[in-house]
């Protein structure tokens, strides 16, 4: 590894400057070099992208920005988009308040950032401006959700004090979640004695890490860490699946009840909610350099690539215990989710771990990017990915695209891409 502590990286907010050493090693070998809002990570590992995959990215970011043109006639002025159900042509849409609202705005930013569109730049400050407001918003725990994958995608690519106190806001405004005798930031508000805390959560602590790095804050910090360490404490089941939601008793801090929301049964591993997990954990190492959160994420990723209810093709079943198995509908959005972070998971990990990941990885990208979840152009309603699965139980967005399956998908394109 000398090569790699001869890495020299000149910052500046927007600018990276990569000096790289010449490889001594006779083996091939390729450096991951990836961008995640500002942070670059190495790793040396002997995996080769697939070439033909790598080539046919900027076809596919195309065909994406084409069938988001699509989306964009459809939008109503002051709505945000859900999903689109085929066999009836229609439509489902939100407001700003609903957790998916940043998907939008910020798919069509990672999709500007390939293809240089401006009608997609253009039609993404739109859903900022009707987006700004949930900067305020104490009732949700989603503001990562909703306001990083958004704005913090803005001020990438234009680093506008405006952004920067629309962040700030979202994180202090999460942050009034936080319940000290807990040790977690609530999810869904409940009734008195109650404190639900569900896996999702993880993706929201990236806000509060930014909001310390930009402002050194440590307090944003330390909310974010005292919650993924109580998530690791009580989250998980002995085999390294995750419950879905926790019910903490808000006088004493401790468990009362594990049980699950959008899974098949409290005791199943709902697929959605392991991606979640192995993304938050594998996020919260990239920021703290802690191990235990490394270590946390290759079990997860153990889990979930060791099971046998995974498919060959690695699109997972919306549940690893659903019912019906193996006729039992597919999660893409699982599947783009997991796609995504087993790219940079690999590279913070040994050769043979990264060998493992990056080849789950291109191969749910390869099926992912097939006819079989990829909508044909023209169609889907302009949304990129079919087959996603929301709420099951609840029989809603069950089957259809969603939102944040093509935002986790674009983004692990552009992952890829980057891989050399």
């Amino acid at each position: 590894m000398n090569c790699v502590k001869n890495l020299s990286v000149s910052f500046t907010p927007i600018i990276f400057t990569i000096h790289t050493c010449k490889l001594k090693a006779r083996q091939t070998t390729l450096f991951i070099i990836l961008s995640f809002a500002g942070f670059y990570s190495f790793s040396q590992v002997t995996y080769k992208p697939n070439k033909h995959l790598q080539s046919q990215l900027p076809v596919y970011f195309k065909q994406a920005a084409d069938q988001y043109k699509i989306l964009m006639k459809n939008v109503p002025a002051e709505k945000f988009p859900k999903t689109f159900f085929p066999l009836t042509d229609q439509y489902e849409f939100s407001n700003s308040a609903w957790w998916c609202s940043g998907f939008y705005p910020g798919s069509l930013l990672y999709l500007y950032e390939q293809t240089k569109d401006s009608s997609l730049y253009n039609e993404s400050i739109r859903m900022l401006q009707l987006l700004k407001k949930e900067q305020f918003n104490t009732h949700t725990h989603d503001l990562g959700f909703m306001m990083y994958c958004s704005f913090g995608n803005a001020i990438q690519i234009d680093p506008n004090p405006a952004y920067r106190e629309i962040l700030l806001n979202s994180a202090r405004s999460l942050s009034t979640r936080f319940d000290k005798t807990v040790g977690c930031i609530r999810s869904w508000d409940s009734k008195a004695g109650d404190f639900l805390v569900i896996i999702d959560n993880m993706m929201n602590l990236k806000l509060l890490f930014w909001a310390t790095q930009v402002t050194g804050d440590s307090s944003f910090y330390k909310i974010a860490i005292t919650h993924a360490n109580t998530t690791m404490k009580h989250h998980f089941r002995s085999d390294n699946s995750s419950y879905h939601v926790l019910n903490y008793d808000t006088a004493t801090g401790l468990v009362k009840q594990k049980k699950t929301a959008q899974g098949y049964a409290d005791e199943s591993a709902w697929a959605r909610g392991q991606a979640w997990g192995l993304y938050g954990f594998t996020e919260t190492y990239r920021e703290t350099k802690d191990k235990k959160y490394l270590e946390q994420a290759n079990k997860i990723a153990a889990f979930i690539l060791s099971n046998a209810n995974l498919p060959t093709n690695k699109i997972p079943y919306w549940d690893f215990n659903a019912p019906g198995i193996p006729n039992a509908l597919r999660d893409v959005s699982a599947a783009a989710i997991m796609a995504s972070t087993l790219i940079e998971l690999a590279g913070y990990v040994d050769t043979k771990k990264a060998n493992e990941y990056l080849s789950v990885a291109e191969t749910m990208l390869t099926n992912l990017s097939s006819p079989a979840y990829r909508a044909s152009a023209g169609t889907n309603g302009g949304f990129i990915l079919k087959h996603s699965v929301g709420h099951m139980p609840n029989k809603t967005e069950v089957d259809v695209p969603l939102t944040y399956a093509d935002y986790y998908y674009i983004e692990a394109m552009k992952r890829y891409s980057q891989l050399k």
